[in-house]
């Protein structure tokens, strides 16, 4: 028996009860871990409330993120020992690979051994933030030394991300905020600068600071009527990401600024990243060259007992957060 999460209706943070269950032993090609540290992300809250891109079957668990030290290895898995400390790339499935628990299992490609100067709370904070920057970034995009890019909701764990992923490589960051209040927060996490929605003209502040050659790169998951400034500020050849649809209101389709520049707008979700063995395989060695070289660093915003799991998902959806959102079992 272990102590896990799960919900039995959809709603809001209340609807989250630990219980305890029997937790199977891993199947073949699974590993087991006993969890120390679980990373929160906005898809957990998506699915409890029945508007994310899987559905659950009530009563589900939930969860993408977890560290801890292997407990059990399933047949047909080489590489690792009991009571090694591993972190977990989001599975494709949470309801499948629940990770809110004192015990999780999950597929053994997507268990990594991370470097030992990682605390459980930061290893927690790894691999859902890196991959889906790496991904778009890095993977599709191609960032480069020299190239703008804009990023989006830029305080969240993976606008962080991005932010240290494009000073990696040489790119300058411009993080896009509602606010200034964390303009200061941002500048010190390495963007290079920092725009207000609410306080500036975001077409205008872009063009100034990228110029007539505009930004290449842009990376959102917001959506809505920002893709007209974005757009317009973007150079020939650019290409924008879309990797989430956080706004209430409609997306135009900036199609002037799509012909004359020949802009790509991409979709795009972690899973083609984590579903395809030979990207998988770059995104990890990528991730981990960062995070031994002190390049990636997880931004931690606050840390949670695993008992004050309802709470958690409140301060999740304040979004008051800057980094990501830590649950220590």
């Amino acid at each position: 028996m272990a102590r896990v999460v799960r919900f039995h209706e959809l709603g809001g943070p209340d609807v989250l009860r630990i219980e305890q269950v029997d937790v199977p032993a891993p199947a073949p090609g699974e590993v087991q871990i006993r969890v120390k540290a679980l990373g929160l992300n906005r898809a957990e809250a998506m699915l409890r409330t029945g508007n994310y891109i899987e559905t659950a079957p009530l009563p589900s668990g939930l969860g993408l993120e977890a560290a801890g030290v292997v407990a059990a290895i399933g047949e047909g898995v080489d590489g690792f020992a009991l009571g090694d400390a591993v972190s977990v790339v989001p599975p494709p499935s949470m309801v499948r690979w629940p990770a809110y628990g004192e015990v999780a299992t999950f597929p053994a490609h997507l268990v990594v051994k991370h470097p030992s100067s990682l605390s459980w709370e930061a290893a927690a904070a790894v691999w859902m933030q890196y991959v889906t920057a790496y991904g778009a970034l890095i993977d599709i995009a191609g960032l480069r030394r020299g190239d703008f890019v804009v990023i989006t909701a830029a305080s969240s764990s993976v606008g962080l991300a991005a932010i240290q992923i494009a000073n990696m490589v040489g790119a300058t960051p411009i993080a896009v905020t509602r606010t200034s209040a964390k303009k200061q927060a941002l500048l010190e996490a390495g963007a290079a600068y920092v725009v207000a929605l609410a306080e500036e003209d975001l077409g205008e502040r872009l063009t100034e600071i990228a110029g007539v050659d505009g930004v290449r790169v842009v990376f959102d998951p917001v959506g809505g009527p920002a893709f007209e400034p974005l757009t317009a500020a973007m150079s020939r050849g650019g290409i924008l990401i879309e990797y989430g649809a956080l706004s209430p209101e409609p997306t135009p389709f900036p199609l002037f600024a799509v012909l004359t520049k020949s802009l790509t707008l991409r979709g795009y979700l972690i899973h083609e990243v984590v579903g395809d063995p030979v990207r998988l395989e770059a995104a990890k060695a990528f991730v981990l060259d960062g995070l031994t070289s002190g390049a990636l660093k997880p931004v931690i915003a606050r840390t949670f007992p695993f008992e004050q799991i309802v709470a958690a998902h409140r301060f999740l959806e304040s979004n008051e957060q800057f980094g990501k959102i830590v649950v220590t079992v």
